[in-house]
């Protein structure tokens, strides 16, 4: 299976480089994976596709303001820092710039001093491990001197930085937004939750792994890139409840879709745990857990693209990403959705 079957043509007006003022008012693809048929209409009218009984899943994971404009010392250039992943004690695997000027030894300084790092170590492709010295709170004072790591494709300058995240976000330690939820507002899910719809959260901290694109010709050859996801008590009976009763399993984004999958027995019920996954779901997979799909629309020949032809068709996919263009949906982080039931 090559890269180039799940190609596509994006005119680059259709990347939305900002969210619209209502989140719900996002406009939404709804595809039958069994036929291939398509409806068009709003997220806000979601709750008319889903039914009493249904589990719908969502990451709570919440995304640090990991981006860090500091200075080297002493009297250096500017240097730009994004947090990762934490080591601990202190220490983050870290995305440097400029690369060539930030070597182990090398001192910066954030906020005026409220913050200082040095460069402990160079790791495996390119990264940096940095220790950072502070007073307080870490994630108070990143609250103050970080701003968030939005994606390389948008390039407006974000208003309100809660934009970017969910609605229910709540664990921090993603390093970019799961932006199927970013579409959901409180009051929609209190609607659902009236209807009798079960809403219950996984964690999974989203890398900037998921924008490394896929090189190799055959996509076998790709190598996935690992997150860390938690699967709770509640939720683990609340989907396996729901397996066992013949009751749907609706997946809010990717992320969440690849939790269960990679935690889930055969029968698709869960047991509550934690852990790394890098699973890579692409056509061909046999789907465990995971009945229907709430998401964005994905970049061309990337792995989001391939896991949503898993559940839908890659023939259905593409001819649904033809009909997204046709009629100017907006693409990406920002964009329009796409329910796949």
């Amino acid at each position: 299976m090559n890269r180039t079957d799940f190609y596509y043509e994006l005119p680059q007006r259709l990347i939305a480089q900002t969210p619209l003022e209502r989140r719900d008012a996002s406009r939404l693809l709804v595809l039958d994976k069994k036929s291939g048929g398509m409806e068009h209409r709003h997220f806000y009218e979601l709750p008319e596709y889903l039914r009493p009984g249904d589990c719908l899943v969502l990451n709570d994971s919440r995304v640090l303001p990991a981006r860090l404009i500091g200075r080297r010392l002493p009297g250096g250039g500017v240097s730009e820092v994004l947090l990762l992943s934490d080591r601990g004690g202190g220490v983050w695997e870290c995305l440097v710039r400029p690369g060539n000027k930030l070597r182990p030894g090398t001192e910066l300084t954030f906020g005026d001093g409220a913050l200082t790092a040095v460069v402990e170590a160079a790791v495996e492709g390119g990264n940096r491990l940095v220790r950072f010295r502070y007073e307080g709170i870490f994630l108070e004072i990143l609250e103050k001197l970080g701003e968030m790591p939005l994606p390389p494709y948008i390039r407006e300058k974000l208003r309100d930085p809660e934009r970017y995240q969910t609605v229910y976000s709540r664990e921090y330690g993603s390093a970019a937004a799961p932006t199927a939820g970013l579409h959901f507002t409180r009051e929609l899910l209190d609607r659902l939750v009236s209807m009798g719809v079960t809403v219950c959260p996984v964690t999974l901290h989203v890398g900037l792994g998921t924008f490394r694109p896929v090189k190799e010709d055959d996509i076998l050859d790709h190598r996935m890139h690992s997150e860390f996801c938690i699967v709770p008590p509640e939720t683990a009976a609340a989907v396996t409840d729901a397996k066992r009763e013949g009751r749907r399993v609706i997946a809010v984004g990717t992320t969440s879709c690849r939790t269960l999958e990679s935690f889930a027995a055969p029968d698709g019920s869960l047991e509550a745990k934690s852990g790394w996954t890098d699973i890579f779901i692409y056509p061909g997979y046999q789907f465990k857990c995971v009945d229907e799909l709430i998401t964005n629309f994905h970049l061309p020949e990337s792995t989001l693209i391939m896991l949503v032809s898993a559940l839908a068709g890659r023939e259905n996919i593409l001819r649904a990403y033809r009909a997204a263009v046709e009629r100017e949906y907006r693409f990406f982080s920002f964009g329009d959705a796409m329910l796949i039931r």
